[in-house]
């Protein structure tokens, strides 16, 4: 648990193109670093399929041709945050977080073991057992992945976050080594459960278990309201 005077603003994103929440997030960051924002702020949001990659990995664990990957419409984008390769799509509830964490008092290993328990207590919520993997992050069910982190720091502030399989499609998985590693599955929630599930749904209780996690209260915001912040 942690502890803020500030409030921590909750955006909720319609599906959107992962380039133009990776700029809203640029905002934000350089808004907290400037001192003219002093809310934390989580952004939820889907994107449209894009695969990116981080600083820890490279085109090399790509499984198809780009050129295959432009006739499927899905751009290769490189990402800011750490980790290696993944692959985002509609029915994936994904996480962007932007906070202060010397304010927030965590450390980066604290802070990375909160959000996957948010997504562990999500899981265990709809039934679906998962856990940490003791060598590599996110969570999962035996060798099958099921949530992702990934995260960048500037100035003391995190940004990106946590990817969480609800009803997504799995063959793009299939064009990739996931996260470099080659000896994974990836799953999904509704893979895992016959419970009928929606991802407004598994939404609202991943942010009900961040907010015990993290001692806050919510303070929704639209994303205009947002915008005029920064």
């Amino acid at each position: 648990m942690t502890a803020t005077l500030n409030p921590w603003y909750f955006v909720t994103l319609p599906i959107m193109d992962y380039e133009k929440v990776k700029d809203l997030q640029n905002q934000v960051v350089s808004g907290k670093v400037a001192g003219t924002l002093g809310a934390e702020v989580v952004i939820w949001v889907e994107h449209h399929p894009v695969i990116t990659i981080g600083h820890h990995g490279g085109k090399e664990n790509l499984m198809v041709s780009e050129d295959y990957l432009q006739e499927q419409k899905i751009p290769v984008i490189a990402a800011e945050r750490g980790g290696n390769i993944t692959y985002h799509g509609p029915g994936q509830l994904i996480a962007y977080p932007v906070v202060n964490l010397q304010r927030q008092g965590l450390s980066v290993t604290e802070y990375v073991r909160l959000l996957e328990q948010v997504m562990i207590m999500t899981c265990h919520e709809f039934s679906v057992q998962a856990s940490r993997n003791p060598v590599n992050p996110g969570i999962f069910i035996g060798n099958r992945k099921l949530g992702s982190v990934g995260i960048a720091i500037r100035h003391g502030v995190s940004f990106h976050g946590f990817a969480l399989n609800i009803d997504i499609a799995l063959e793009p998985f299939q064009w990739i080594h996931p996260c470099g590693l080659r000896d994974i599955k990836i799953t999904s929630l509704q893979k895992e459960t016959s419970s009928p599930l929606n991802l407004k749904m598994i939404q609202r209780s991943a942010q009900q278990h961040f907010c015990a996690l993290f001692g806050i209260e919510p303070v929704q915001v639209e994303l205009s309201e947002l915008e005029k912040m920064l």
